[in-house]
């Protein structure tokens, strides 16, 4: 197990969390539940922002956690604490029965099957997912004012700023369960973001990036976060609209990771049980064109979505989820999967560090191959709204970029519109670029859709 303990920088060990979880299913369990499930963590950091050269705000947080799931059958409760005492924890393990006395019965409700669980060593193993940043509040000010100062540094034409921030995460748990799963690690996520704002009066835009790690060694420069930043605000100014019309889109990566978002989404166990997913039944169809791939592999190290095991427990395993654009398997939990006559694919918690990728793809393919490619239309850098209809495939999203001529940028846009159906647009996937970006669990190059519907001026 990774290490977690009170030299760690966190408040309680994890042989004192897995004393704590033991007591809580033992009470569980004298009270007359059947089964019963509990987690423990603890999670603490530290977040600094600054704006305009002074320093904004300073916080620390100390989070703790003990939520526990009774079941008396296929009747359920669950209750949780932050007060880790005995008695507390008793008492919310008791209003977790009580809850469960009082609930209908669900045929899907119960823990996972024993031979779905991870075992001793699987839970155990090590993804080098911790890797605490020893920084206090003065450092990571002064990592936010050089972030900042650069993106300021870089032209004059950067006239403001919403600020910039620096944030130092980390946390640790164990799960168990009465089926014999016991497992937890520890985990880390830091990250360095800023947002310029460029030009005056009625010719102003904003942009933001950052970089989030793992491991504090792996962000980008301070530096050159605050330059990207400020270029790409600076490449929005003197925007225009577009008239309406239906045009191919490329869809830069950054804002592609929503497409692959969208799919995840839409073959999902919840949406596909409640028969709210447009992709309802779309197991062993072509979903996408031939030339698409969607692989996930859950025991990357340092992977941003890396877990041995997921939210109840179950092992996980790489796979292909999409193969020459037919689905191969959805997103199940344990409960999901029962609603559905199905197995758990170990996904109580979501995804896993998925890849989209393309078999046309070629490592030269980097967005300005991609803009050759795209010819005359649409560069999207920036989406608004949550205009996405899961049941329909309906897709309206505000949007923002560059209108492309003969493979090149032309002028920057703002104020339009971009629509269609996920089902088509998914289709109409020409191209997936080399430029790879990992938003979250999700890595994806820039997207090349055929056509869309561009409503303008």
């Amino acid at each position: 197990m990774t290490r977690t303990t009170s030299a760690s920088g966190f408040a309680h060990s994890t042989e004192q969390f897995r004393q704590l979880i033991d007591d809580a299913l033992a009470t569980a369990k004298r009270l007359g539940a059947s089964d019963a499930a509990a987690e423990i963590s603890e999670g603490a950091g530290l977040s600094v922002s600054v704006r305009k050269g002074s320093v904004e705000t300073v916080e620390r947080n100390r989070d703790k956690s003990l939520g526990i799931t009774v079941y008396i059958g296929q009747r359920r409760g669950n209750a949780s604490t932050s007060d880790f005492s005995r008695a507390a924890i008793e008492q919310t393990v008791r209003a977790a029965y009580d809850i469960a006395r009082f609930t209908a019965e669900d045929p899907a409700a119960g823990l996972p099957d024993a031979q779905d669980l991870a075992t001793p060593a699987e839970a155990a193993r090590d993804l080098d997912l911790y890797h605490p940043w020893a920084i206090d509040a003065a450092q990571a000010a002064e990592i936010a004012l050089r972030c900042e100062a650069a993106a300021f540094a870089t032209d004059r034409r950067i006239t403001n700023s919403e600020g910039a921030g620096v944030s130092a995460q980390a946390s640790h748990f164990v799960a168990a369960n009465t089926r014999g799963f016991v497992g937890g690690y520890a985990s880390s996520r830091h990250s360095i973001s800023v947002a310029p704002i460029a030009g005056r009066g009625d010719d102003m835009q904003r942009d933001a990036w950052y970089s989030s790690m793992r491991s504090p060694d792996e962000l980008a420069a301070p530096e050159a976060i605050g330059r990207y930043a400020a270029e790409r605000a600076l490449a929005r100014l003197k925007a225009r609209k577009l008239p309406t019309s239906e045009v191919a889109v490329l869809f830069e990566s950054p804002v592609a990771a929503g497409l692959l978002g969208a799919f995840v989404q839409a073959t999902s166990g919840g949406a596909l049980y409640r028969k709210s997913s447009f992709l309802d039944g779309s197991l062993g169809q072509a979903v996408f064109p031939a030339h698409i791939d969607i692989l996930e592999d859950p025991h990357q190290p340092r992977g941003k979505g890396s877990a041995p095991f997921d939210d109840e427990g179950v092992r996980t395993r790489a796979r292909s989820v999409v193969d020459a654009g037919v689905v191969q398997g959805y997103f199940l939990s344990s409960y999901s999967a029962r609603k559905l006559g199905m197995k758990t694919t170990g996904h109580a918690g979501g995804s896993q560090n998925l890849v989209m990728r393309s078999r046309l793809s070629q490592p030269g393919d980097d967005l300005d191959a991609m803009l050759r490619k795209l010819g005359r239309g649409l560069l999207v850098t920036e989406l608004m709204g949550q205009g996405v209809n899961y049941v329909t495939g309906d897709y309206s999203r505000g949007a923002a970029g560059y209108w492309v001529e003969d493979g090149r940028i032309a002028h920057p846009v703002h104020e339009i519109t971009i629509a269609g159906n996920l089902r088509e647009m998914f289709r109409q996937i020409a191209a997936i670029g080399a430029d790879a970006y990992t938003l979250g669990s999700k890595t994806i190059g820039s997207v090349l859709v055929e056509r869309m519907k561009l409503a303008g001026s």
